[in-house]
């Protein structure tokens, strides 16, 4: 399974999109495997400049490369108090979202975009 039959995107009242479910979602689910397009450690500053500044992750050991999650990777919205996390998974060019709690129907999907590691976000948080 690349991601849970049960997961949608759509409007979002956090941050224009987003990620739901149309069904309940126990704990510990997997939610999506998305795999990822890695750019050279030259293109960060590109990316900075452009709009999808908002939709790529740091990585690598040395966090030093973009990367592009497909799938709805970059679609999840980050809440100081999330319901899902992801996983980098370098070996794998690849990053796993998994429920961090039961997620009930209708609700959006969200992740700390820092993984607790550090504070503040470069955007207004807006309360789901």
């Amino acid at each position: 399974m690349q991601r849970h039959p049960a997961i949608y995107f759509g409007p979002s009242a956090v941050h224009g999109r987003g990620v739901f479910t149309a069904e309940s979602i126990p704990a510990d689910s997997l939610l999506e495997i998305c795999p990822v397009l890695v750019l050279p450690p030259a293109e960060l500053d590109h990316i900075h400049g452009s709009s999808l500044h908002d939709y790529y992750f740091l990585w690598g050991p040395e966090q030093d490369r973009p990367a592009i999650a497909l799938g709805f990777g970059s679609l999840y919205n980050h809440a100081e108090s999330p319901n899902a996390e992801f996983c980098l998974r370098y070996e794998d060019d690849a990053i796993h979202f998994v429920a961090l709690r039961d997620i009930p129907a209708g609700k959006e999907i969200t992740v700390d975009y820092h993984a607790g590691k550090r504070e503040g976000v470069w955007f207004a948080v807006q309360q789901a």
